[in-house]
């Protein structure tokens, strides 16, 4: 049975736990305008408890598991999960993905009319600003206990999941409000680069702070995850805060790089390539962890939800396919794939159909499923047949065994948020928009160790003259779908809203359109708006 330190605690301490429910997402909104109780912790013992459910919090969704005593209501409870929020977000709104369900809100992400009353975009931003509140309620008890280094080291964790939430409200939303201690006042909004600048500054006092490389336990961070996120915030700084930080991202790139991660080229399964173990049921364990810097961790008997990578297993699986070869129980029949995403593996086709489809792919990041699929949808309904499936999740083992539900439910597969393989294409893509104190022959090395790893060979290796912003854009797309990084790469490559890149029914249009530019960002949650005088709405909504 798969057992780490998040899955463990999560059982044996919600007593000891920051338990918080929000109301109704109509009604009362949680932090940055509302703050939970506290416990005051007397030992370290119970800071490290309490600080399981700043992890949980992300994997998770509630007290009880998988369903029951909701942290957030007012949404349905698994799709109130993060990593699920994030995908509807970042994936959802892209060429990477489609669903056909009827969710209330669902249909407009992908059609990219969503409003400020939508239960993805307000459920995303809530699930942020509780671990937020959480965070904070923590840092304020933890700091009680005097002259610990134990503790200290647990509020600088503390400090990088607050970081991380805020990361991603940067990204996601913009302008919101920026709170750091408890309180009871409606906060002021803070300007995006104000946010951009907490987020650096948290990350770089803290990276001292947190263990070194590889030495806490599996499913806490250490000093590499603050190196590899404020290498994606220095990425994105031209957009979130209007500086040019490519030197700074590639600076700590290299540290991240350089550390005890390393990409995982571990084929246990002998298929070819090592790539598939990233995101098989003992990725904790067969290789794949080495190169998770950041991840959220799952197994199917101790960490329940509908969200994470069941969610990912599941919704994927429909048509001819059989839910068995996952490691599952059924499929959700929803989950597919544009075109636009399959045809960033054109150079790599081996086999096509009657029709010239492709069907089989030297690279074997290419993980679809195309028996009695269409590669062209038609329209974006409920008929599972149209786009290409996708098979990148599986909630089986390296030797083929179905995770640890028995009733094949839950999935024990972990998710990784940030990889190192994401740092290699950070590097090469900062290389490339002019930061010095790196070099295009290392960026070049970077890539081609995992286009190696892809195609099992050096058969898909590039030279230095191949590499430009386009192809890492694209590379990136090769590596990272379905990881939720998606929306935020076209955002900073100026291809989300606009009609440089067009996929099909962007913006409602079978054929791609573009759309209006303040699509760029989320908008607040209408509630909170209503609720906080102090807020403005985001420009467009």
């Amino acid at each position: 049975m798969k057992m780490n330190y998040i899955k463990k605690l999560i059982l044996i301490v919600p007593t000891l736990l920051i338990v918080s429910c929000t109301d109704d997402l109509d009604q009362t909104p949680i932090d940055p305008d509302s703050f939970t109780e506290t416990n005051v912790f007397a030992t370290a013992d119970e800071a490290k408890g309490a600080l399981a459910k700043l992890y949980a919090s992300l994997a998770l969704t509630g007290q009880q598991g998988p369903a029951g005593q909701a942290d957030i209501t007012g949404i349905d409870e698994g799709t109130s999960q993060y990593s699920r929020l994030l995908f509807s977000l970042n994936e959802l709104t892209t060429d990477n993905a489609v669903v056909g369900w009827g969710d209330p809100g669902l249909p407009n992400l992908h059609a990219m009319n969503w409003g400020a009353g939508n239960d993805f975009t307000t459920g995303m931003y809530y699930r942020l600003a509780q671990e937020v509140s959480f965070a904070n309620s923590f840092i304020e008890n933890a700091a009680a206990l005097n002259d610990n280094a134990e503790v200290e080291a647990f509020i600088a964790e503390a400090r990088f999941l607050r970081a991380f939430a805020y990361f991603n409200l940067l990204d996601l939303y913009g302008n919101v409000p920026l709170v750091t201690v408890i309180s009871t006042e409606l906060p002021e909004q803070s300007s995006r680069a104000d946010i951009f600048n907490f987020v650096e500054s948290e990350l770089l006092e803290i990276s001292d702070v947190l263990k070194e490389s590889g030495a806490n336990e599996y499913g806490r961070v250490d000093r590499v995850a603050a190196w590899a996120l404020l290498s994606k915030l220095y990425l994105n700084a031209e957009v979130w805060a209007g500086e040019d930080h490519y030197t700074d991202a590639i600076t700590y790139a290299k540290l991240a790089i350089n550390s005890s991660y390393s990409i995982n080229t571990n084929d246990t399964n002998g298929n070819g390539s090592a790539y598939d173990e990233l995101f098989l049921a003992d990725n904790n364990s067969n290789g794949a962890q080495n190169e998770f810097i950041f991840a959220l961790n799952f197994d199917g008997n101790n960490s329940r939800t509908y969200g994470g990578t069941t969610f990912l297993v599941h919704a994927a699986i429909g048509g001819s396919m059989d839910a068995f070869n996952f490691g599952v129980n059924g499929g959700w029949s929803g989950l597919r794939t544009t075109k636009a995403l399959v045809n960033k593996f054109d150079y790599s086709v081996t086999t096509t159909d009657a029709d010239g489809n492709p069907t089989e792919w030297a690279d074997a990041r290419a993980m679809f499923y195309t028996d009695e699929q269409n590669l062209e949808i038609n329209t974006i309904s409920n008929t599972f047949t149209d786009g290409y499936a996708i098979t990148k999740f599986k909630n089986i083992d390296s030797q083929g065994a179905a995770g640890s539900d028995a009733g094949g439910d839950f999935v024990d597969t972990d998710l990784p948020l940030i990889r190192v393989a994401e740092i290699y294409l950070t590097y090469a893509e900062a290389v490339l928009r002019g930061g010095s104190g790196g070099d295009l022959s290392t960026a070049t090395g970077y890539v081609n160790e995992l286009r190696a790893r892809a195609f099992g060979s050096t058969a898909g290796n590039i030279a230095s003259g191949d590499l430009s912003l386009d192809f890492i854009l694209d590379e990136r797309a090769r590596e990272l779908y379905w990881e939720g990084q998606r929306r935020t790469d076209l955002v900073r490559y100026n291809d989300f809203t606009t009609g440089n890149y067009l996929w099909p029914f962007k913006g409602g249009s079978k054929s791609g359109t573009a759309v209006d530019d303040f699509r760029k960002l989320f908008p607040l949650p209408s509630n909170i708006i209503l609720i906080n005088p102090n807020l403005t709405q985001n420009t467009g909504y």
